[in-house]
């Protein structure tokens, strides 16, 4: 039997995977309200991901993770929740409180990743081993979503904390739990591609006006 940091690595990823694989079979109107085609795909996909692969007999979604690396806690957090949009017909995170997460997560993506691999002297990433003072930025971001009535944000922090405190990844820095490339990369897109939006529509708006 694998390691518990195996299992909840290779479970992630394949919750990611697959949640993602709905998404855009969704967007693409394949599934349109067709909940019994999305459990069939779901279930294609759990069983392809762990079909044994290779001499060493290893499942598939091993050799992802050679290629992916862990996934964060909140990026599968996320996924099961997008899963259990589409599935389950889970309530969907309202839009404004959407945004404010993908901004939060694309702003700490900018201030960690850039001074980690050396723009500054100061690395950030040595607080994920325990600094008080990044588990102090963590409260006061959790206790400003609560205020502003979001409840997203801080059970997103709650999650990580606690894995990393139950050390369910292999990794021991918070951060790694709590960001991954391939989340900051998507919430970086998202909150681009929300803003150019926006951008267009007032541009529109103000050019009917005239």
């Amino acid at each position: 039997m694998p390691p518990l940091t195996d299992t909840v690595a290779m479970l992630g990823i394949s919750l990611v995977l697959c949640s993602a694989l709905l998404s855009v079979l969704r967007a693409w109107r394949l599934l349109a309200r067709h909940r019994v085609w999305a459990n069939l795909v779901t279930a294609l996909c759990l069983v392809l991901l762990f079909a044994p692969l290779g001499e060493a007999r290893l499942p598939v979604v091993a050799y992802v993770r050679g290629v992916s690396s862990d996934l964060s806690i909140t990026l599968i957090a996320l996924a099961v929740w997008r899963f259990g949009c589409l599935v389950l017909a889970w309530r969907a995170v309202p839009k404004q409180e959407e945004f404010a997460v993908m901004a939060a997560i694309a702003v700490a993506a900018l201030f960690l990743y850039p001074l980690a691999l050396g723009l500054a002297d100061w690395d950030p990433y040595r607080a994920g081993w325990g600094s008080w003072g990044m588990l102090l930025a963590l409260l006061l971001l959790c206790a400003w979503s609560l205020a502003k009535g979001w409840r997203v944000l801080p059970a997103l922090v709650a999650l990580a904390l606690l894995a990393w405190s139950l050390g369910l990844l292999e990794s021991t820095n918070l951060w790694d739990y709590l960001l991954d490339p391939w989340l900051s990369i998507f919430a970086l897109g998202f909150v681009v591609h929300k803003v150019f939006i926006k951008c267009v529509l007032s541009a529109r708006a103000r050019a009917r006006a005239r």
